[in-house]
């Protein structure tokens, strides 16, 4: 009988459901337990799990029977709390961003690498069925050389989504607004398939939400890539409705496009469909979450302790976390500056 992995989630808010969902279909992972400073929603999460709720992360420092544990907690925490749980001897998945800038990030990335566990960050985002099959195209040059691409965000936020969440909206515990939290994952996308970043022109401002938060709810760039790929990026909380993320790839024999999960090829006048969102057996428990989540993280969860069970490095880790945050972090200096960087 192969032995099992018991874990914990730290941070019992809207996104921690998805992580137990997951968990709950890997034959060799258990969860134990679930720990929120606020203790009735640690204690309503557990009895839904069936686990233990406790109110302080410390405890999982010496539990013996807790080899993994899930951070869901926001984004100011996660640096910290992640450190000292590698250090103890314990796998660790961040939601993203892995910390609240980049400073802290590359500390946290240093102690990773001297820990013999592994850390992962949450780009779920790579394991749908599009970006696989994008990349695919990519590494393969099935379409030639990859000139452009682009990709937009339209999200909504109203006040109450930053008012009812102090640490939302300010830049000492969110570390930013839509680009660190709503676009990170597009933005990630993006620095996947384009490859380095030479350097960066962009734009972050308060277009709406100026009176409630003191970071942005808007966001766009120029971002020009090794080899001379360009990309552009806008995102927005401000629209009114949560469209789905739009990406596109231009390449010398073709282009491809994405939206609500589906690929798209526009080749010689003719459009041929590539990929379509995922139904039937292949998603027999959805997880639970907002659409516009995408259905991914049970991929990614699943491939997370696939690793840990092999004893091979998880793909997304540390370093990659640090590449995307290094990007929003060039957005916002050249917003600052208005200085390509």
């Amino acid at each position: 009988m192969e032995e099992q992995i018991g874990m914990a989630i730290v941070g019992c808010g809207g996104i921690a459901p998805v992580h137990a969902d997951a968990v709950q279909e890997l034959e060799h992972v258990h969860l134990q337990a679930v720990v929120d400073s606020d203790q009735p929603k640690a204690r309503q999460m557990a009895t839904a799990y069936g686990c233990n709720a406790w109110s302080d992360y410390r405890v999982l420092l010496e539990r013996d029977d807790i080899q993994a544990v899930h951070l869901c907690t926001p984004h100011h925490l996660h640096a910290d709390m992640a450190a000292r749980l590698l250090r103890a001897g314990k796998h660790v998945l961040t939601e993203k961003p892995m910390a609240h800038n980049l400073e802290a990030a590359e500390k946290l990335l240093a102690t990773a690498q001297q820990c013999s566990t592994q850390l992962g960050v949450c780009f779920q985002n790579r394991y749908n069925l599009p970006s696989r099959q994008i990349c695919e195209i990519i590494d393969n040059g099935t379409l030639g050389r990859l000139l452009c691409l682009k990709g937009i965000v339209t999200w909504h936020r109203e006040a109450s989504y930053y008012t009812d969440s102090p640490w939302r909206g300010r830049w000492a515990t969110e570390g930013g607004g839509v680009l660190i939290n709503q676009a990170i994952h597009t933005l990630d996308l993006l620095r996947w398939f384009g490859g380095e970043v030479v350097s960066v022109q962009g734009s972050a401002t308060a277009d709406v939400l100026e009176e409630t938060i003191e970071v942005e709810d808007t966001a766009h760039a120029s971002i020009e890539f090794v080899g001379g790929v360009r990309g552009l990026f806008y995102a927005t909380n401000a629209y009114l409705t949560n469209s789905p993320v739009e990406l596109e790839l231009v390449f010398e024999d073709g282009t491809l496009y994405q939206r609500r999960d589906c690929l798209f090829l526009y080749r010689d006048g003719q459009e041929i469909q590539l990929a379509e969102p995922p139904s039937g057996p292949e998603e027999p428990n959805p997880v639970r979450g907002k659409p516009y989540w995408g259905s991914s993280h049970r991929k990614l969860i699943a491939d997370f302790y696939e690793h840990i069970r092999s004893g091979t490095p998880f793909p997304l880790d540390g370093i990659e976390g640090c590449k995307t945050l290094q990007l929003i972090e060039q957005i916002y200096r050249s917003s600052r500056t208005r200085v390509s960087r």
